[in-house]
């Protein structure tokens, strides 16, 4: 081959390779770096791993984690729920077990007045005694309920014993992440909690902590 032959096979191949740089440009936006070809290669691709293919989605709830937003929705759609049906058992009774109404008109934050525990106990008496018409409770559920337990103190009277720990915090298992199951409702939650404070003996505190008998 001639060097006048040469100069028009290497003409031809640099006119090549531009023309497919251009066609790469136009349809695969590829930048000054080069075509999409050549960036491939510099970045040294290699085949995908056996088992390295992408699989299906899991299901909800099962390695993938909830997102916020669909928490939230899961929480007041729960919630709502049970605050109408114990709100119709509320209605359709004389004398309801407890009562429930909204803080602020808080849905996720409630304000439960426990009026009956079993009327044997000796913290029926004890309410009795002092006129005290129930046991306020402080309940709030958290973002990811019901998948976690709300949270639940005694507001007043001052309970000692029956699992009410000082400040009013409540010690049953049933409220703790091991303890608590998404099917639990508040209602059985707070069934559970009357007859746990007759069981562990709860008595309305007479005195105040630290408070001195004088006699």
């Amino acid at each position: 081959m001639t060097s006048r032959s040469k100069e028009k096979v290497a003409a031809a191949f640099r006119k090549l390779f531009k023309s497919s740089e251009k066609i790469g440009d136009k349809n695969d936006g590829a930048g000054p770096s080069g075509s999409p070809g050549r960036r491939l290669l510099r970045r040294g691709v290699s085949p995908a791993r056996s088992g390295s293919l992408p699989t299906s989605p899991a299901p909800l709830g099962k390695g993938v984690p909830h997102r916020p937003e669909a928490q939230k929705t899961v929480r007041a759609r729960r919630l709502m729920k049970e605050f109408r049906e114990i709100q119709r058992l509320q209605q359709s009774r004389a004398d309801p077990v407890f009562t429930v109404e909204l803080v602020n008109d808080n849905l996720f934050e409630w304000h439960v007045r426990l009026h009956r525990v079993d009327p044997e106990s000796e913290l029926a008496n004890d309410l009795r005694d002092m006129h005290i018409s129930c046991i306020l409770l402080h309940l709030v559920f958290p973002e990811n309920f019901p998948f976690a337990p709300p949270f639940m103190r005694v507001i007043e009277p001052r309970i000692e014993k029956g699992f009410v720990m000082e400040g009013g915090a409540i010690c049953m298992e049933l409220l703790t992440p091991r303890g608590w199951a998404s099917a639990y409702t508040v209602e059985a939650v707070l069934m559970q909690f009357a007859a746990s404070i007759v069981k562990g003996q709860g008595r309305v505190a007479r005195k105040f902590k630290g408070a001195k008998d004088f006699s």
